[in-house]
């Protein structure tokens, strides 16, 4: 294995806990991994505004990746790179989410509209992202500037048929991938997570096998394919630690910090 120059991380799952914490522990690691010289990012499927207050904890200086890596932008929020999900595509994401009965969310780069704020898991991303929703009747005039849409629902092998419906619907017009169990999510065509690996490692002229990637869910598995070493944290499914190279105590045990010290330690054999 190279010597890991970067280093990206999943959010929720990864790097916070169940409850949406950054332990004094990962916030440490994060600043280990600084004074190593080890570049650090993240990535994640929240929208930009629920990822900001991350940027000062972790010292990031580096552009991160919301939307599931859709979209490129700075610490401070603003858009470097934005990919849209295509008009026909939203029409039809919404379509058929409304046709499985699931509480839909639309995501553009600076608002969260919903039609239903009592929804199921309003009150947890509300938590998570730390912002309100916008209320609204219709989607419609939003449908252009749709960066995510997501679909939501407590009933999670409903969501798994959805997600294989919705890739079937949707071919290569847009991404449908689930980042919780809970959440399905609905992105621009062509980007993942692991385009925005890649777009991060050209940046700073990092080879791919120099990147470290740390993540839970089957969003990760495509930053996971492109870097040199991908850890799966323990509370990932059997099927994503399958696709990655090392597996690491879960998002309840501190396992970013680990991974970090996995990272650092094999550095230093090098």
């Amino acid at each position: 294995m190279s010597r890991i120059a970067l280093v990206v991380s999943d959010v929720d799952g990864t790097l916070l806990t169940k409850d949406k914490v950054l332990t004094d522990r990962a916030r440490r690691a994060a600043q280990r991994l600084h004074e190593a010289g080890v570049a650090f990012t993240i990535t994640s499927s929240r929208p930009a505004i629920g990822m900001r207050f991350l940027v000062e904890p972790l010292q990031i200086s580096l552009p991160v990746g919301p939307f599931n890596g859709s979209s490129i932008v700075s610490p401070n929020m603003d858009p470097i790179e934005q990919s849209l999900i295509p008009r026909s595509a939203a029409e039809r994401s919404l379509d058929l989410f409304h046709q499985f009965g699931v509480d839909t969310w639309l995501f553009t780069n600076d608002a969260w509209l919903t039609r239903k704020p009592d929804g199921d898991y309003v009150p947890n991303e509300k938590r998570a992202i730390r912002a309100d929703p916008t209320v609204i009747d219709d989607f419609s005039p939003y449908i252009s500037d749709a960066c995510k849409i997501v679909g939501s629902s407590r009933d999670f092998e409903l969501l798994v048929r959805c997600e294989g419906a919705m890739r079937e619907a949707l071919g290569a017009e847009a991404l449908a991938v689930r980042s919780q169990s809970y959440y399905l999510d609905i992105t621009p065509p062509g980007r993942d997570k692991g385009t925005f690996v890649t777009a991060t490692a050209e940046r700073l002229g990092i080879p791919l096998e120099s990147v470290a990637t740390i993540g839970d869910m089957h969003n990760d598995v495509a930053m996971f394919k492109v870097s040199g070493l991908s850890i799966a944290m323990g509370n990932a499914s059997d099927d994503v630690k399958g696709y990655a190279s090392r597996v690491t105590t879960s998002n309840e045990d501190e396992g970013f910090a680990n991974a970090i010290e996995m990272i650092l330690g094999e550095n230093a054999k090098r």
